[in-house]
């Protein structure tokens, strides 16, 4: 999923549209493809991301801009001040989150008045083409599959729970948009390899199948994807953006 992430933060950021010199804290940073997108267009007056993985944060301190700095936190209980900076963001990772709510709280409770919160995650329900194919393929060869089904484990990722979220913490201003990306592969096997990769649900998936039953999966999956002449496939990926502003006393 990396190579897509990377993608649709450089969306997220043009649609946000924030003037330079602004103070930036990124909620669950992971390895820093979001803050490193920060850093890299946004012309911050200081970015800095916060993640519980020590391991992630080693690994984004490593490939990020100079200009980035990274903490180990927790997003229920952000190491920063109240007010502290005028933009939190956090990228495809509120619905990993046991009380994504109290994480939008928290994030309020660090912005300046009038600043800026804003995420975005995947719409796994209907706008992630790879993944919906790879999970339909699972659970025509395999019925238990479904019960690890991105599509059905995560449906917070929807315009209106995510628009829900943020008014009832408060924020105002708020705005719901999808982002969209072309996930572009050379062949069948630039898109199966990463699924043999054993992290995240579907490739965990994967590596608990028997020999003969990931050979089933994959070619009941080639035989699905639309293949270009060259061999090249090229599916969508859709994400859902919200932004809100917390309410500035002085309007």
């Amino acid at each position: 999923m990396g190579r897509w992430s990377r993608l649709v933060a450089d969306e997220f950021l043009a649609w946000l549209g924030c003037r330079d010199g602004l103070r930036w804290v990124d909620v669950g940073c992971g390895t820093g493809a979001l803050t490193g997108a920060v850093a890299a267009r946004c012309r911050p007056r200081q970015v800095v991301g916060v993640d519980p993985s020590a391991g992630f944060v080693g690994t984004a301190r490593a490939h990020a801009p100079a200009s980035a700095c990274f903490v180990v936190g927790d997003g229920m209980s952000l190491p920063v001040r109240r007010a502290g900076c005028d933009v939190a963001v956090s990228g495809l990772v509120l619905n990993f989150l046991p009380v994504p709510g109290a994480a939008v709280a928290e994030a309020v409770r660090i912005v300046r008045p009038g600043g800026l919160v804003a995420a975005y995650v995947w719409d796994y329900a209907e706008g992630m083409e790879f993944l919906g194919r790879f999970w339909a393929a699972a659970c025509s060869v395999d019925a238990a599959a479904a019960e690890l089904d991105e599509r059905r484990r995560f449906p917070m990722c929807d315009p209106e729970r995510l628009r829900s979220m943020w008014t009832d913490t408060g924020l105002v201003d708020v705005d719901v948009v999808p982002l969209e990306v072309v996930t572009a592969f050379t062949g069948f096997a630039d898109l199966w390899e990463p699924f043999l990769a054993g992290q995240g649900p579907a490739p965990g998936y994967v590596a608990a199948l028997t020999p003969s039953a990931r050979d089933r999966l994959r070619d009941t999956l080639r035989a699905t994807v639309p293949t270009r002449p060259d061999g090249s496939i090229e599916l969508t990926a859709r994400a859902w953006a919200v932004r809100g502003r917390t309410v500035d006393a002085a309007r």
